[in-house]
């Protein structure tokens, strides 16, 4: 047999030659106080607050009529900027024209002119505003129209516009009971004078005062759609719809006011005799109030955006007078 050579393993010898010393750390000593006794960090530690830091009222008052000089400075600006550089007082000084003829088909009725309808010339635009869609909706025109096509709606579609109150004001509740009484007036003679076939009201509000004044009627309970009353003198019927505006609280969407504008087209057939149209029909849909709140509250904070001045079609006027306050509901379309 072969005889496996093996190799020497190499000697270790120059390794180990003399005492090797190992080094060795010296023990350090840390003397500590036994009675000192320090927290954790995360113990002490607070979360820094976001946002600006609160001011410090001043004891007369100084900072709190600072921040309203700011702020009327504020919407000062955002008037201009909306208004073009017109303020509001100017605004309120000009005049919204009624859009009207002689025998109409629909007369559109409203409270008063709002800013953006004054400043603009046109009958609702508010791009919040449900009037145009429901119109278009109902079939009561055949396209979708907008503000700027409201002067041409009484040759092409027989519909009209005006306002119980002439005076343009930021908001419904700016107007006093005494003008409202005195529009009511003024409305009837439009009435008597250009004989529409219906008389649309649109918003609780109106019809409750007008009803009052022209009939002596203290209307409870109403419900919308066409009344049992008619303009004296004429054969003019008076129709009663929902605000067109989001914020009414009863009817917050488009859809839910479509019905009432479906009804005034079949009413407008029916009393001139035309055949009903199949175009548009009613289809049942289920009404979630929360989602149409929802809904109505997204809106409103997109539309002031648009127009900070809106006011709530909703809201109630109060007025002082003699001692006695009188509610006035407002549920008129801006």
């Amino acid at each position: 047999p072969e005889v496996q050579h093996v190799a020497p393993y190499p000697s270790m010898d120059h390794y180990t030659e003399g005492p090797v010393d190992e080094p060795v750390m010296a023990e350090l000593s840390v003397h500590r106080d036994p009675n000192f006794y320090q927290e954790p960090f995360y113990t002490n530690y607070l979360p820094k607050k976001r946002g600006r830091p609160p001011k410090q009222q001043a004891e007369d008052g100084e900072t709190r009529e600072e921040d309203d000089e700011v702020e009327a400075a504020k919407k000062a600006k955002r008037a201009l900027n909306r208004f073009n550089g017109m303020s509001v007082a100017e605004v309120m000084a000009k005049t919204l024209p009624d859009v009207i003829t002689y025998n109409l088909d629909i007369l559109i009725i409203g409270i008063n002119p709002g800013l953006l309808s004054a400043y603009k010339g046109h009958h609702y635009p508010n791009p919040g505003n449900h009037f145009w869609k429901c119109l278009f909706l109902s079939g009561l025109t055949d396209q979708q129209l907008n503000y700027m096509h409201d002067q041409s709606l009484p040759e092409k579609y027989s519909i009209g516009f005006t306002n119980m109150v002439e005076r343009t004001t930021p908001g419904s509740k700016d107007l006093s009971s005494k003008e409202i009484r005195e529009g009511g007036r003024q409305l009837l003679e439009k009435l008597q004078k250009y004989k529409p076939l219906i008389a649309a009201f649109n918003g609780k509000g109106i019809y409750e005062i007008f009803c009052k004044e022209t009939f002596g009627v203290k209307a409870k309970n109403l419900e919308f759609g066409l009344q049992p009353y008619k303009i004296p003198e004429t054969e003019t019927v008076c129709y009663l719809m929902p605000s067109s505006s989001p914020r009414c609280a009863q009817f917050p969407r488009a859809q839910d006011k479509v019905h009432f504008y479906i009804k005034l087209k079949e009413l407008r057939d029916q009393m001139k005799g035309l055949a009903p149209s199949r175009e548009v029909e009613e289809t049942e849909y289920s009404f979630d109030l929360q989602l149409a709140k929802e809904d109505a509250k997204r809106i409103a904070i997109k539309e002031e955006q648009l127009d900070p001045e809106y006011e709530s079609c909703s809201a109630l006027h109060e007025e002082t007078r003699g001692g006695e306050k009188t509610s006035l509901p407002t549920g008129a379309l801006r």
